[in-house]
């Protein structure tokens, strides 16, 4: 009898380490804020996903060694909850689908670049969970009407037009622009507000053509340009196709007086790469190490971002990495401001928000793209990017000729 009661004493004993291990779990549970972040992290597109990991990565720390996010009195760990969708973007849909309804995130970041962006947005948007896209710029991606989608990359024409503008009063001979656009939302859409922007400068367009995601020759094409004789050669893709242009247009011999790509040469991994090939390629990005600017974040200023970012991954930042780190720190505030972690509060915080940021102004249109934005212009120049505009952060003049 005494060793059944024993027994008993010894199983409610358990059974209570037990139940207040559950509680001290959910309790834990509680106090974590999960964001989803779908990335191609295998794939053509590793390379731009492994920096906007980076860029999460780096705001996780930073926020969570401050203690955590400040919902009402209480401070929350931040938890990112990756998923590869191996550079598909059907694969992106099912992946958002399933942070949403089975990881349980409580808000999401963006899949990468404007076709996987939006598409993903729709089921974001189904479940209203309040997004942010760090690298998803094309109009077409904010004019579905959504509610709960949010970018920080302003509209492409913003990178078209002061380049153009200033091609146009650096180099008054240069009359006929060939374009070659890698046939995805970003790269396309970009393409075409540079056929507008050269247009509208005065600028003949002798060659637009599309080149299909994966294509690994493009010398028929390169030829085909190469006898328009044109004097200026705009590109756009990721870092891998544009690598490859360049190298095909050194193998054919295609020079110019000036040579545009978007995105490759804004990634240190395509000036290493290219070397001397890269000389006096010009280009645009979001954002660039040599802002200078005192924000409101919990990065402070872009001095103190470029510092803790190399401090971290011994390289300087470029814009893909800022973007994902300040998309992290806008959720911050947002929550903060809220107060809570209901969606529709965070989500109404984000679509009245104007602050500054070591990212710059930040102001979401009523479409959920940032407006508020000045992205640099910059040039390869010694193997490095110099900054040609906008004046405030210019470090250096545009330079004609491309080896």
């Amino acid at each position: 009898m005494a060793c059944s009661r024993s027994m008993s004493r010894r199983l409610n004993s358990l059974l209570l380490a037990a139940c207040l291990g559950m509680s001290a779990s959910a309790a834990s549970a509680q106090d974590v804020i999960k964001f989803g972040a779908p990335l191609p992290l295998t794939g053509p597109l590793a390379p731009e996903a492994i920096k906007q990991q980076q860029g999460y990565d780096l705001w996780a720390e930073q926020a969570n060694k401050a203690g955590g996010i400040s919902v009402g009195g209480k401070k929350y760990k931040v938890e990112i909850v990756y998923t590869d969708y191996q550079s598909n973007t059907p694969r992106a849909v099912q992946t958002t689908e399933q942070m949403i309804t089975q990881d349980n995130v409580n808000f999401m970041f963006g899949a990468f670049g404007s076709g996987a962006a939006k598409a993903a947005s729709s089921v974001s948007e189904k479940y209203k969970v309040p997004t942010i896209a760090a690298t998803a710029s094309s109009a077409q991606v904010y004019d579905q009407g959504y509610k709960y989608l949010f970018g920080t990359f302003t509209p492409n024409d913003t990178l078209t037009t002061p380049l153009t503008q200033i091609v146009r009063a650096k180099a008054p001979d240069v009359k006929k622009v060939a374009i070659l656009a890698r046939n995805d939302l970003f790269p396309l859409a970009i393409a075409q507000e540079m056929e507008k922007s050269a247009k509208a400068n005065g600028i003949e367009v002798v060659y637009f053509e599309k080149y299909a995601i994966n294509t690994l020759d493009h010398s028929a094409t390169l030829s085909q340009i190469k006898s328009l004789a044109p004097q200026w050669i705009f590109v756009t893709g990721y870092i891998n196709d544009l690598l490859l242009v360049r190298k095909q247009m050194t193998d054919q011999q295609i020079k110019a007086p000036v040579v545009t790509m978007i995105a490759g040469p804004a990634y240190q991994e395509f000036i290493d790469a290219a070397g001397p090939s890269g000389e006096n390629i010009t280009s645009a990005a979001w954002w660039h190490p040599a802002a200078q600017y005192s924000g409101k974040d919990i990065f402070g200023t872009t001095a103190n971002y470029v510092k803790l970012f190399r401090e971290k991954y011994k390289a300087d930042p470029d814009y893909a990495h800022a973007s994902a780190s300040v998309s992290g720190a806008l959720f911050q505030m947002a929550i903060e401001r809220a107060g809570s972690l209901d969606r529709d509060k965070v989500r109404d915080e984000l679509a009245k928000m104007e602050v500054m940021t070591f990212w710059g102004p930040v102001k979401f249109g009523p479409t959920g793209q940032i407006v508020s934005l000045e992205p640099p212009v910059f040039q390869l120049q010694g193997g490095k990017a110099v900054v040609l505009s906008p004046e405030i952060i210019r470090q250096g003049d545009f330079r004609l000729g491309v080896n």
